[in-house]
């Protein structure tokens, strides 16, 4: 049932829908801007209420730590909604979203590569140094890669459809993200089923998407697995979408009884198209480099990020520590990160079956570090060392969406480790979602090619430089979604792509590029980029302040709401 009628059963929702629909594919471009416009006001006035509420859920209500609920909840929202209106807005006067030429390129191998990010200046000043492409796959050229943008809005028939999104019980901004997706680039209405983990935002949700559930055009969902399951077989819905996990998807596909019999056979129970973003075991490989002590105590808090960002429920948090074997900083790395680890405040294990599968992961490895509590609430923060010559370790195919952080050491130098690294991620790690590579300025200057040749290399949808995937997540422009070429019957980390707020059609995946070093030690040789200690981090203690004046700089931007967040986050 849903909160917006619950008087009506899903059926008259979905029929709602299903009328909603046929309006929607010939609703001029126009009226689409006025609802996003609506939809941004919306969101505003309940920034408040959304974050507050998924902070006390979480347990992080009076920390620093809530800056995440801020930044990765209603700021996410706002940003997608200004550039998904930018490209409207382009469509609007053009026909097609708009992409100038100068941001295009064409590799050596022939790739195409758009530089999505910055676009603006108020992107270049907030997000000092950090930058963002998205490359094409094979077939698309610099001079057909326009034909590849909004292809829906290039049909001449539009057949309306009504998409089901089961959404994720994680990251607060993944269901209407995914919904607004849904909507704008691929033209179907949605319903969206609330996860059982975070439902309490459904009632902010529908308040931010009145304009659209008054238009018909959106409906919501509530309730378990049964819920789920109607929606999926009901004739109303005409696609599914889902983030979550690739068990979760394969009982959707194959159905409950004989699902791996089914799956070996190919043998669908669902006849509708599905697409899906499904997670996986991500890499963060490091590489050999002159690091000073600094350097090391920077880039433990950017790893440690990577793992513990929202507890470690996170799809594309960092789960396994790539590190050289004959470097003399490995040991110096682990140390700072074990060191820090042991520093950082307890935060509740909010997600269920958090503490079942850091010790299932845990379990048969002989070095084993525990940091902070374990309890009924709590999950101690774990690393565990792996060996990466056994590729059977569970931590090397198995999700620890937890507090678990696995390292493991490969050798050779500089250059033959970066191949035998990507390699070792590519065929041994399961899932193709996210992975990072952390390198410094001068090795990158150095070995050019072979980082050049990893980051080609790398089969994931999002490859993170001296970032973190996250942010590639966050930045609407990039595509969010797996490496292509997944079937359902071997889906692993999920088919198709959301964000991606220029609609390129035939992407394979994004990179982005961050500072080595943070403002004002990045002025001493590390390239000169403004960024401080970025407001992701888990140790910045402003985050919460600075996520505060993200949204409302994107509400409403300005001179004086940009040099507040940059006021903040020199502070962080």
């Amino acid at each position: 049932m849903t909160a917006t009628a619950s008087a009506d059963p899903i059926d008259l929702q979905l029929q709602a829908l299903h009328e909603g629909a046929k309006r929607w594919t010939t609703l001029p471009t126009s009226e689409r801007i006025r609802l996003l416009v609506a939809m941004r006001e919306r969101t505003a006035a309940e920034a408040e209420r959304w974050a507050t509420a998924a902070a006390q859920a979480k347990g992080l209500t009076g920390t620093p730590l809530a800056g995440e609920e801020w930044i990765s909840g209603p700021w996410a929202l706002l940003y997608a909604l200004n550039r998904y209106i930018q490209t409207l807005e382009q469509i609007e006067r053009h026909g097609s979203p708009a992409l100038a030429p100068s941001r295009v390129r064409t590799r050596a191998d022939g790739q195409v590569v758009a530089d999505v990010f910055p676009e603006s200046l108020w992107d270049a000043l907030l997000l000092s140094g950090v930058r963002a492409e998205v490359w094409m796959q094979g077939g698309v050229t610099g001079e057909n890669l326009a034909e590849t943008m909004g292809v829906w809005y290039r049909s001449p028939e539009r057949t309306p459809h009504v998409c089901l999104v089961l959404g994720a019980g994680n990251i607060a901004s993944i269901p209407p993200l995914d919904v607004l997706y849904k909507l704008l680039a691929d033209g179907s209405v949605c319903i969206l089923k609330m996860n059982p983990v975070n439902a309490y935002l459904g009632p902010i949700f529908e308040d931010i998407f009145s304009p659209l559930v008054d238009g018909g055009f959106v409906r919501f969902a509530y309730g378990g697995a049964e819920v789920g399951r109607y929606l999926c077989e009901h004739a109303l819905v005409d696609e599914i979408h889902i983030t979550g996990s690739d068990k979760t998807h394969d009982v959707i596909v194959f159905g409950s009884e004989e699902t791996a019999k089914r799956k070996a056979e190919n043998r669908p129970v669902l006849n509708k198209p599905i697409t899906s973003e499904l997670g996986n075991v991500s890499p963060t490989i490091v590489v050999p480099g002159p690091w000073t002590d600094a350097d090391f105590r920077f880039q433990a808090e950017n790893i440690v990020t990577q793992k513990l960002h929202n507890g470690g429920f996170n799809c594309i948090a960092s789960q396994v520590l790539i590190l050289p074997e004959d470097w003399d900083g490995t040991a110096k790395l682990v140390a700072e990160i074990e060191a820090l680890l042991a520093r950082l405040p307890d935060r509740p294990a909010y997600y269920p079956g958090a503490a079942a599968r850091r010790d299932r992961l845990s379990t048969g490895h002989t070095i084993v570090r525990e940091f902070g509590r374990s309890d009924e609430t709590f999950t101690a923060r774990t690393m565990v060392c792996a060996s990466s010559g056994d590729p059977d370790d569970i931590v090397f195919g198995t999700e620890a969406f937890s507090s678990l952080l696995a390292y493991t050491a490969i050798e050779g130098a500089t250059d033959a480790y970066l191949e035998r690294a990507v390699a070792f991620a590519n065929e041994t790690l399961w899932g193709t979602l996210g992975a990072n590579l952390i390198v410094h300025p001068k090795t990158m200057r150095e070995h050019a090619a072979a980082c050049d040749k990893a980051i080609a290399a790398l089969r994931y949808g999002c490859v993170a430089v001296n970032a973190w995937t996250g942010v590639g997540f966050l930045l609407t422009q990039t595509t969010w979604g797996a490496f292509p070429g997944h079937t359902i019957d071997d889906v692993r980390s999920g088919i198709g792509v959301v964000h991606n707020s220029h609609l390129f059609s035939r992407a394979q995946k994004s990179v982005v590029y961050a500072p080595f070093a943070p403002f004002p030690r990045s002025l001493a040789g590390y390239g000169g980029a403004l960024l401080p200690k970025p407001p992701w981090f888990v140790t910045n203690r402003k985050a919460d302040s600075i996520g505060r004046a993200l949204c409302r700089f994107e509400a409403h931007p300005s001179a004086l709401g940009a040099a507040t967040v940059a006021l903040l986050a020199m502070q962080g």
